[in-house]
């Protein structure tokens, strides 16, 4: 008899005005940030104005995935809400500049300066989230 699949425990994203754009991408495989018009700045979360010019026009970029893990921390005990095993958390510089929040996954533990690139996973409503794996 073969075992049923589990349900990915990951809670949903909670999408709001400004963010929406971030959470479809996510489902369709594909990172994005906003884009300043007026002056090239990209940023990551999401807002309604550009944090340097202040400018409500923007649009979105489509990043590499690709980054450096720039700090990690994970929870111990007890383990993180809604997870069989507490997840690294982890501060990834994506090459285009932008930082951003995140889990690494996967077997390996995180190290300063490590290589990481950008996947998509599961969550209990079936939306998507971004996480990290190992460049090598």
């Amino acid at each position: 008899m073969s075992e049923k699949p589990k349900r990915p425990m990951r809670p949903d994203p909670i999408p709001r005005i400004d963010s929406q754009f971030f959470w479809d991408a996510c489902k369709r495989g594909e990172l994005v940030v906003q884009k300043c018009e007026p002056c090239d700045k990209l940023w990551h979360p999401p807002r309604a104005l550009c944090p340097m010019c202040h400018s409500s026009e923007k649009t979105e970029e489509k990043l590499s995935g690709k980054g450096t893990v720039l700090s990690w921390c994970r929870q111990i005990r007890p383990a993180s809400f809604l997870f069989a095993e507490s997840p690294w958390v982890i501060l990834v510089e994506l090459d285009e500049g932008v930082r951003l929040l995140s889990n690494l996954e996967g077997e390996e533990a995180p190290e300063f300066g490590m290589r990481v690139k950008v996947d998509f996973a599961e969550t209990s409503g079936g939306k998507a989230v971004p996480v990290f794996r190992s460049e090598a």
